[in-house]
């Protein structure tokens, strides 16, 4: 009976559902929308308030974004393991 359990049960599932792969995507997403925002709205019009506020602003917007979008990437690719996994 210990013939069929896995070795890594946690490991085998991050690896199927492609954590790392998605969690890489979901922050260089979020790093690159929040830099964006940054210049569009901070860096180009100008501000008169120190930047070291705005900078911890960025860091949080690309810490919730990028843990929202891992989190969407990640249930799309369960959602398609589920898919293709037959169990009848």
């Amino acid at each position: 009976m210990s013939g069929n359990v896995p070795e890594r049960p946690r490991a085998n599932f991050v690896a199927a559902l492609n954590v790392r792969r998605n969690a890489v995507r979901g922050f260089a997403f979020s790093l690159l929308f929040t830099a964006a925002v940054l210049v569009l709205f901070v860096f180009l019009p100008g501000t008169r308030r120190p930047t070291p506020y705005y900078l911890a602003l960025g860091f949080v917007l690309v810490a919730s974004l990028g843990s929202l979008a891992t989190t969407v990437l990640t249930l799309v690719s369960a959602y398609r393991l589920a898919k293709d996994t037959d169990l009848d």
